[in-house]
């Protein structure tokens, strides 16, 4: 291979890498890219190649945790968002600690506070409850898509796992039965309006997607807890920050929430039966 073949794809890689970390995560690319032009002094002090390449992917991932954890909230507040408690005595908390890992844990300050109120609010009433959140938005830039939602790109818009708990001998679980929080969901009852069938049958294929994707083995260990999961809903719709609120029309019709702010999202988008989807203003 020619020197300026190889020297072309090592840019093409390079910027690849940093534009599938800026999708993901929104900084990393930024970050990847500042890791690469500040390395130099890793390479003077390690020539045996494997080491090196350990050495420098040590070195992205200590910068990427560092700016994260430390510097992106930082920058985030002053511009109008926030990140949601990533740990801490309180009741509000990641499903999974990758959310915040990938910086999709910022919201609007609104939406922080109504949020933690109904947190608590739910552990005063179901002691020993939990509420976790689910994909919110990226720290900056209105505007910017966190994939694959449609909308969570303002800070106003949060999802959150449902309420759950063991079938066998009905105690609350504070888990999710998906891995990711979200494609493991709770079906249309017999009688029950099926709106992922309509959708499915009018060619929206990707309402239900993600029952392909996420594994479904552990959907048996887990029941919705509707008595916990509708004191949920009907708290944030107390919360007179909160405008909107998705869950799927047949949760609605079974746990007879009549709030307003309670909408149908439409076959465009995906399944609202594995989690809530809140927003603000």
């Amino acid at each position: 291979m020619s020197p300026i073949l190889s020297r072309v794809l090592k840019v093409f890689a390079i910027a690849l890498v940093a534009a599938l970390l800026t999708v993901l995560t929104q900084v990393g690319g930024v970050l990847y890219l500042a890791a690469i032009a500040s390395q130099g002094w890793i390479e003077r002090r390690i020539s045996h190649p494997w080491k090196l390449r350990l050495a420098k992917l040590g070195y992205f991932m200590a910068l990427y945790l560092v700016a994260t954890l430390l510097i992106v909230p930082l920058l985030a507040r002053p511009l109008g968002r926030a990140p949601l408690p990533m740990w801490g005595s309180g009741h509000l908390r990641p499903l999974r600690a990758f959310t915040c890992l990938l910086n999709r844990h910022y919201v609007r300050a609104e939406l922080r506070e109504a949020t933690i109120a109904v947190a608590d609010q739910m552990a005063a009433r179901f002691p020993g409850t939990d509420l976790y959140y689910l994909d919110a938005n990226f720290p900056f830039w209105d505007g910017f898509s966190l994939l694959p939602h449609r909308s969570h790109d303002d800070g106003k818009k949060l999802d959150l796992a449902f309420c759950y708990m063991d079938p066998a001998t009905g105690e609350t679980k504070n888990d999710s039965p998906s891995w990711l929080g979200y494609g493991v969901y709770a079906d249309p009852k017999k009688g029950e309006q099926d709106q992922p069938a309509i959708c499915g049958q009018g060619g929206h294929w990707q309402y239900s997607i993600m029952q392909s994707i996420v594994p479904q083995w552990s959907k048996d260990a887990f029941e919705l807890d509707e008595a916990r999961t509708k004191a949920m809903v009907e708290l944030f719709a107390a919360q007179p920050a909160i405008a909107k609120m998705f869950i799927e029309p047949h949760l609605k019709a079974r746990m007879d929430l009549s709030s307003p702010k309670i909408r149908y999202h439409g076959c465009q988008a995906a399944r609202h039966d594995d989690h809530l989807h809140v927003q603000i203003r």
